[in-house]
C-alpha cells in the first residue's frame, strides 16, 4: 500500500510551480516556466523517495497553456530528456505518478465547445504523461460532469464522448465519484459497463452517498473494475473541514481517524491519495501511521516539527518530549494528536520570541556583531507583536550559510516557503 498527495508540497524549500498570465504568454515565457516546473516536480521526487512517499499527483499546470492553443511551443520534444529523466526517477523508485483535469474537463456538457476544450485538456494530459514514457498505471482521474437536468442522458453523453476519445487516453482514464451529483453507484455503472477503473473517493461518499452497500463492499466493488495493466486499485482519502461547506478537505488529516479507515483495507492491495491541505505533511503522517513501528520515525519527525511546535505551545513541546523517551513503544497518533494541538493554538509574542531565541542558540557564538544587533532588534519588535517574518528570514539566511541541516528541514520556517 502506498500513501500520496497532490500537486505541491507544504514548508519545503526551493518548491515553486510558477505560471504566467496570457497576456504575458510567449514561446520564451513558456519555455523558462516549463524548465522551472520541472525542475520542481524533480525535486518533490527527491523529497517524496526520501520519506518512502510513492504516490504523487502532477500538477496540471506543470505545462502553462498546456491544453490551449497560445501555447505552440514542442515542449515534449525540447524537454524529451528532462521529462525522461524524471520518469526513470520515478520508476526505479517504485513512485506511481498520476494527474486530474480540473473542475473544467467536462466531457458529457451539451455544449460541443465545452466537450472539444475537454477532449483537448485530456490529449494534453495523456501527451505529458506519454511524453515521460510512463505505463498506463499512471492515471489520469475525471469527474463524470454535470446532471444538466437529466442524469440519464448526461450519463449517456459521457459514455458516448469516452468512446470518441483517443485510445492513449481511454487506457490512462479513471473515473470518480463526486460530492454533489454522480454517487459511486452512478459511476461503477460506467465503469463497469465500459471497462473503465473507479476510484472511491470516502468524502465525496459521505456527502454524496448511496447506502445500498458497505463502504467496504463499494471499495471492492471498484477493485474489480482495475485489471493487473492498470496497477493497483486508487482511492481518494479526505477528512471534512467541519468549517466549511460540506466536502471541504481538512486542513491537516486526524492520524486516528485515518487510521480508522485503514484498518478495514490493510489486507488490501491499494494505493491512497490523501487530499489534504498541508499536503505532503498529512502524507507522512500515514506514511508513518502504518510503518512498522520504530520510534526513530516519530523522533525525525518530531525533529522538524520541534520549533514550530514550540512557538505555538511550549506546553506541547514538554509533553511531546516527555512522550518520546520511552523507546519501547510508538505512540503515532498521540504524537500527531499533540501536534495538531500545538499548531491550533494561535502563536503569542512570548512563545515567538522564546522559539526564534532557541534557533539562534545555533548561530549566537558565531555571528558578528552586525547580526547580533539585528537579531536583538527583531526580537524587540516581535515581543510587542510585531510578525517574526523577519526573524525567521535572518535565521534562515543564516541556516544556509551554515548548511545547518537540522533547521533548513525545520517546519519552523514554513511560512517563508
Amino acid at each position: 500500500m502506498n500513501i500520496g498527495y497532490a500537486c505541491l508540497t507544504v514548508g519545503i524549500p526551493g518548491i515553486k510551480q510558477r505560471t504566467c498570465t496570457m497576456k504575458k504568454a510567449a514561446p520564451s515565457v513558456f519555455l523558462s516556466l516549463i524548465q522551472s516546473n520541472l525542475e520542481t516536480l524533480d525535486k518533490i521526487l527527491d523529497y517524496n523517495i526520501q520519506n518512502g512517499i510513492k504516490l504523487f499527483r502532477i500538477s496540471s499546470d506543470i505545462i502553462p497553456f498546456g491544453s490551449h492553443t497560445i501555447n505552440k511551443v514542442k515542449w515534449w520534444e525540447i524537454f524529451n530528456d528532462k521529462l525522461n529523466d524524471i520518469s526513470r526517477k520515478a520508476i526505479s523508485n517504485g513512485v506511481r505518478l498520476s494527474m486530474h483535469p480540473g473542475q473544467y474537463t467536462v466531457l458529457n456538457s451539451p455544449d460541443k465547445a465545452v466537450v472539444e476544450r475537454a477532449v483537448e485538456d485530456l490529449r494534453y494530459h495523456a501527451r505529458l504523461l506519454d511524453a515521460m514514457g510512463l505505463g498506463k498505471e499512471h492515471k489520469i482521474v475525471l469527474h463524470i460532469g454535470g446532471t444538466y437536468g437529466d442524469k440519464t442522458s448526461a450519463l449517456k453523453r459521457f459514455i458516448q464522448q469516452y468512446r470518441c476519445l483517443d485510445e492513449n487516453i481511454q487506457q490512462r482514464l479513471v473515473i470518480e465519484n463526486d460530492d454533489r451529483q454522480y454517487t459511486i453507484f452512478d459511476v461503477l455503472s460506467i465503469g463497469e459497463s465500459e471497462g473503465i477503473p473507479v476510484v472511491f473517493d470516502n468524502l465525496h461518499h459521505q456527502v454524496n452517498p448511496d447506502n445500498t452497500c458497505s463502504v467496504i463492499e463499494w471499495i471492492d466493488a471498484c477493485a474489480n473494475t482495475w485489471k493487473s495493466e492498470d496497477g493497483p486499485q486508487k482511492l481518494h482519502y479526505s477528512q471534512q473541514d467541519f468549517s466549511k461547506r460540506p466536502g471541504s478537505h481538512s486542513a491537516t488529516l486526524d492520524v486516528g481517524e485515518f487510521l480508522q479507515f485503514y484498518t478495514d483495507i490493510r489486507n488490501r492491495d491499494v494505493d491512497i491519495m490523501v487530499e489534504v491541505k498541508d499536503k505532503n505533511l498529512s502524507a507522512l503522517k500515514c506514511v508513518n501511521a502504518i510503518a512498522s513501528p520504530k520510534i526513530q520515525q516519530l523522533e525525525k519527525e518530531w525533529g522538524r516539527y520541534k520549533y514550530l511546535v514550540l512557538e505555538h505551545s511550549p506546553k506541547v513541546y514538554q509533553e511531546i518530549r516527555q512522550l518520546l523517551k520511552d523507546k519501547s513503544t510508538y505512540p503515532v497518533i498521540d504524537f500527531y494528536r499533540l501536534i495538531d494541538e500545538a499548531l491550533m493554538t494561535p502563536v503569542k509574542p512570548g512563545n515567538a520570541v522564546n522559539a526564534a531565541q532557541h534557533v539562534w542558540g545555533y548561530f549566537k557564538d558565531s555571528a558578528d556583531e552586525n547580526t547580533r544587533l539585528s537579531f536583538e532588534k527583531r526580537i524587540t519588535k516581535a515581543s510587542m507583536g510585531e510578525s517574526t517574518i523577519s526573524i525567521k528570514r535572518l535565521l534562515w539566511k543564516l541556516a544556509e550559510a551554515q548548511q545547518q541541516k537540522y533547521l533548513l528541514d525545520s517546519l519552523y520556517f514554513r511560512d517563508l516557503f
